[in-house]
């Protein structure tokens, strides 16, 4: 290893816009505060045997601004996994813990960023409670972790989804068609809250708000004696099923969670059923993930990289950045983790979209408007 303090950097999870934007902020702020910097291989897992990394400098970080991913890899199905089903967290293997802290040790590093959502940063957190010097970095594309008004990732994930609504509208506009978009959003309803809004939705889904197929129906319907003969429906593939299920392929075999996905199709064949319409579904999935992030992502990448940099520099360890507009700040990761933002069913977003007569499934469309509730990420 160099003989200069060096610091550390992994992404771990699932990928999103914005990732590659943070490692090079990060590696950039570090070396100008005089650190050498490497990068640890396929999330956690390059901190134990196998341990990967590969040193990170100006020459190889350049260009990567605008790329999508993330060029250090991530996993999260691996041996370092923290949550199994919504709300239930596990510890990680102490023997794990041991090696990952040994790995630091022995490498002599000064800090280790680690990039993630609500689960990555939970091991964050017992890495740092084994002794590991951590700084924590917010990643989610639903944006649904605590403590931060908006994670990187979340716009691009908007981005995409409110220009497949974009073009949705016209094929469905041409052949009278009900259109159902399913989004990303496994216990929040951000992306489809946000894009159903930007997109000109009719119907939004959530995890967040209870809703029937009668009420649906009713929107559909509602909006064909308006001589408007087509519905554009968004709904977040964690939204529960009027029974209060959860569409999912399969288990997770005791580890990591579920695979959501599939609650649009069911919603189209019951509309479909129910009204004799014609209607058909989209499902976004992994297509929210990839891609060049937005300008505003790439900012806030940008700065949550260059300030954890400066975190590590500080010996300001436990400590996750967080977007508080206009400034980013820190806070204990402790306090980030083990709880969700999630949307506020009375926020000023959910009231807009109702003053606009957009549905939500749940019989109270068209509400008042008022003023004031929840900041836009619930925090």
């Amino acid at each position: 290893m160099s003989r200069r303090p060096t610091i550390g950097i992994l992404t771990g999870g699932g990928d999103c816009p914005g990732l590659n934007a943070v490692i090079r902020a990060a590696t950039k702020s570090a070396i100008r505060l005089g650190y050498d910097v490497v990068g640890f291989l396929r999330g956690y897992e390059g901190l134990v045997d196998p341990v990967s990394y590969m040193p990170l400098d100006a020459q190889n970080t350049a260009g990567i601004l605008l790329q999508g991913g993330t060029i250090l890899g991530s996993t999260n199905k691996g041996r370092f996994t923290s949550l199994v089903g919504e709300g239930e967290r596990v510890g990680i293997d102490p023997e794990l813990l041991g090696q990952a802290a040994a790995t630091v040790k022995q490498m002599g590093l000064t800090g280790l960023v680690c990039v993630g959502g609500d689960g990555s940063l939970g091991i964050a957190q017992q890495l740092h409670a084994h002794g590991v010097p951590v700084v924590g970095v917010p990643k989610t594309i639903d944006n649904d972790l605590c403590g931060t008004a908006f994670t990187f990732g979340f716009d691009s994930a908007v981005a995409t989804a409110t220009d497949a609504l974009d073009r949705l509208h016209t094929t469905a506009a041409s052949h009278e068609r009900v259109m159902v978009l399913e989004v990303m959003g496994r216990h929040a309803g951000w992306i489809a809250l946000h894009a159903g809004i930007a997109g000109g939705g009719d119907v939004i889904l959530i995890p967040e708000i209870a809703w029937t197929f009668d009420n649906v129906c009713r929107k559909v319907t509602e909006r064909e004696r308006q001589d408007k003969r087509f519905t554009l429906i968004v709904v977040a593939e964690g939204a529960h099923l009027p029974d209060g299920g959860l569409v999912h392929e399969g288990d997770a075999g005791g580890r990591g969670q579920v695979k959501l996905g599939g609650i649009g199709e069911i919603i189209a064949r019951e509309v479909s059923a129910r009204l004799g319409r014609e209607a058909r579904t989209v499902v976004l999935g992994h297509l929210q993930r990839g891609g060049t992030p937005t300008p505003f992502d790439r900012m806030l990448a940008t700065e949550f990289g260059a300030h954890a940099a400066r975190l590590v520099h500080e010996g300001r360890f436990g400590e996750m950045v967080c977007y508080r507009p206009p400034e980013i700040a820190s806070i204990p990761i402790a306090e980030a983790v083990g709880r969700l933002s999630t949307v506020d069913p009375r926020g000023s977003a959910v009231q807009a979209a109702r003053a606009l007569g957009i549905g939500f499934g749940d019989g109270e469309d068209g509400g008042p408007f008022e003023c004031g509730g929840s900041s836009p990420s619930g925090t």
